[in-house]
């Protein structure tokens, strides 16, 4: 059995219950050496075989688990964060489905999740963004053409930015030209988030490339882009004492007295 287990966004205790069971019962663990925190590690017994994938291809890498499937292994392939975002695991899905080998998938912590929790920021705030934006420039790796960063800048919303932190004159620009975005609007670059040697950045767009200059950050980083970062916003609907909800009723407001308005 094939275990696919994201191993969330850099804390070793922030993967999760299930991911740590299915990574001490393993007989075979293939990681993302260049991403998961080796840390993780420690919880394989001894006498499990680990193979770093960031020297492996793809065909290596399905070899290993047919090689364990044959002598009746359990194997978890360990990817950074969750696994569904930039993870690359659906090619591996389909060849295992392919050559009939049966897998699952146990979902991370993502590290826009650990980015936000370590900013204490909330991306969804009301009369502000219901939106949050996942996306990446266009490097080695394209983008489809409608995804194109400015296009999807136009929008205004949050926007959680992976892979980029190297292109941050080229990832302004593009940002900027959407229209919603201004120089002053405010963003976020946040290095390696929930591990040791994490380092937050708060500026403004406009200042994208000299705040990742000054700090001497240029990949393994988040770049957060929106008002959701600002000051500004509307109290929540849910607990508004004034709204009704299924669970309660809103409450009564006092009616003034005199019926003359104080100023």
């Amino acid at each position: 059995m094939i275990h696919f287990v994201g191993a969330g966004s850099g804390a070793p205790d922030l993967i999760t219950v299930r991911g740590q069971r299915l990574l001490r019962e393993a007989d075979v663990v293939i990681y993302a050496g260049s991403l998961v925190n080796p840390e993780l590690l420690r919880e394989a017994k001894p006498s499990c075989t680990i193979y770093d994938s960031a020297r492996m291809t793809l065909e290596q890498v399905i070899a290993a688990m047919q090689e364990a499937e044959a002598c009746g292994k359990t194997t978890v392939r360990l990817h950074t964060g969750d696994p569904s975002i930039y993870g690359a695991i659906r090619e591996q899905m389909d060849e295992l489905e392919r050559l009939g080998v049966d897998f699952d998938v146990t979902p991370g912590v993502s590290s826009f999740c650990g980015a936000a929790a370590s900013l204490k920021a909330e991306y969804t705030l009301p009369d502000v963004t219901q939106t949050v934006i996942i996306t990446r420039m266009a490097g080695r790796t394209p983008v489809p053409e409608r995804e194109e960063l400015s296009r999807l800048a136009a929008h205004g919303a949050t926007m959680a930015l992976f892979l980029s932190a190297g292109m941050l004159p080229q990832l302004r620009e593009r940002l900027l030209a959407g229209g919603a975005y201004t120089e002053s609007t405010p963003a976020a670059i946040v290095y390696k988030a929930t591990w040791p040697e994490e380092r937050q950045v708060v500026g403004t767009v406009g200042e994208l490339p000299e705040m990742a200059r000054r700090n001497g950050i240029d990949k393994t980083a988040l770049v957060l882009v929106g008002d959701f970062l600002g000051n500004s916003y509307e109290r929540s609907k849910l607990y508004d004492p004034a709204f009704t909800t299924g669970y309660r009723r809103a409450e009564q407001q006092p009616t003034p007295q005199g019926g003359t308005d104080h100023v």
